[in-house]
């Protein structure tokens, strides 16, 4: 069979994927994609978007109960967690159509089945109908990551989930164990808990949401547990034991074990990078734990063969994948990109209340050597978050003392998944703390907490 060539081959369709196989066509490159299961990737069909949707129900159940609070009455509250699910499966469906569809429109081949490089420049297809030779200068790999699993801790789809299950659960829990407190595993435990199921959330680390900064990860751990779920930090799962309709977990803190019964547990323990199976080991690609090794432009150690998103590494996140996919594809096309630093890129967490943060963290911006500024300004002293009935939060930011230069922001409370953004442009920019200063927001809105947090590093802050 004759093979057909391509300037540009990416292997996965997901947020990175598909991204670098548009812009690369934008770009004048003749581009192939090969999926072997969704277009969009684990984000649009089983990450970002549908847990977003779930989410988007159980705030909304959680502001009917509230409807008092609002001068409002709702009776008889109650949901068809069926239906929930449908309506995440239908946002999933439609962006994923809407993700072939702009392949299509950019002219970009899409190929359904499963990739393997057997040589520089070329990739073998096994498809439905048999095997398809590609060839390419350059060949992209964006296979993105799976959920790790712990042993012992497999899962089993009945009584041990992973996210998949939980986005698609055969019954609602009752008594819940959610194994990890990172993104994945608080915004479960925040769905789940929300819509009464009794939430025990285990974390190893000393403290839920260990990436964010400690005082914006005690805050959230207040709030979880004002609605009812019981935080168990420095504690390590040892073993499930599964009888019919019942999980016994033995969990082991400061020394001590003990046996805690459940009827669901979700492990959200990381992820593991999709190395295998393509022939990286034989190529000379260097995997470091699970992941792919590049430079800074996302090169492997092989010429004309490049990695972005999870299977490149940390941060986890698809708008890095999606950002790293323009970055390569400019670069192949023979532009000069700036490489993606992941210290600009911001983090967000959709649970209740929702958790954002981009840069430093006070520990990290003092570890580095920083003599540092510190800003505060609570979601209480804000007439907008009253307005809405959110006076829970806070917006935290850090500066360096020497420059003004912005180092990190962090944020807890309404919204502050979009608040976040404006930070995200103040340090693309290099804006120091007097440009923030200077700069007018709006009244009345969240987005003036930023001004006051800002205001309130050099003491300046207004209205608190």
């Amino acid at each position: 069979m004759a093979s057909q060539s391509f300037d540009l081959i990416v292997i996965g369709a997901g947020p990175g994927g598909y991204v670098a196989a548009i812009r690369g066509a934008q770009l004048g490159l003749k581009v192939a994609v090969v999926e072997r299961e969704h277009m969009g990737g684990i984000c649009l069909n089983w990450g970002c978007i549908p847990t977003k949707a779930l989410l988007r129900s159980s705030e909304v159940f959680h502001l009917m109960h509230r409807a008092k609070e609002f001068g409002l009455s709702a009776e008889k509250i109650d949901y068809d967690i069926d239906a929930v699910v449908k309506r995440s499966r239908g946002v999933a469906k439609q962006l994923s159509g809407g993700v072939a569809h702009l392949l299509k429109k950019n002219k970009v081949t899409a190929i359904m089945g499963e990739a393997t490089i057997p040589a520089k420049g070329k990739v073998t297809v096994k498809t439905e109908k048999g095997s398809e030779e590609l060839t390419a200068k350059h060949i992209v790999l964006a296979t993105g990551a799976r959920a790790r699993e712990l042993p012992g801790l497999e899962a089993d789809g009945d009584l041990v989930w992973t996210y998949k299950h939980a986005l698609m659960p055969p019954r609602m829990p009752k008594k819940l164990l959610v194994i990890g407190s990172g993104a994945i595993g608080i915004e479960f435990a925040s769905f789940y808990n929300t819509l009464g199921a009794d939430t025990t959330v285990v974390e190893v680390m000393d403290r839920v949401l260990p990436v964010e900064d400690a005082e914006i990860s005690a805050f959230a751990k207040k709030q979880f547990e004002k609605q009812g779920m019981t935080i168990m930090e420095k504690s390590t799962v040892k073993k499930l034991d599964r009888a019919k309709g019942k999980v016994t977990a033995h969990i082991e803190r400061g020394g001590k074990t003990e046996t805690l019964e459940f009827d669901t547990v979700i492990s959200a323990v990381g992820i593991v990078g999709n190395t295998e199976g393509l022939g990286l080991e034989a190529l000379g690609v260097e995997v470091d734990r699970t992941h792919v090794v590049v430079d800074e432009y996302c090169r492997t150690k092989v010429e004309g063969l490049y990695a972005i998103g999870d299977i490149a590494g940390a941060p986890w996140l698809a708008h890095k994948a999606s950002h790293e996919g323009v970055m390569v594809a400019e670069l192949i096309a023979g532009g000069h990109p700036h490489p993606v630093r992941p210290e600009s890129i911001a983090g967000c967490t959709y649970c209740h209340p929702q958790v954002a943060s981009v840069g430093l963290t006070e520990a990290k911006a003092k570890e580095a050597g920083y003599d540092i500024k510190v800003g505060r300004f609570p979601f209480i002293g804000n007439g907008k978050a009253i307005a809405l009935g959110e006076p829970e939060g806070m917006v935290k930011t850090v500066f360096d003392a020497k420059t003004g230069e912005l180092l990190g922001a962090h944020m807890v409370g309404a919204e502050v998944t979009e608040l976040i953004q404006g930070y995200v442009v103040g340090r693309q920019l290099e804006t120091t703390e007097e440009d923030l200063m200077n700069t007018v927001f709006p009244h009345p809105t969240l987005s003036e907490m930023m001004h006051e947090s800002v205001l309130d590093a050099y003491g300046r802050a207004i209205h608190f």
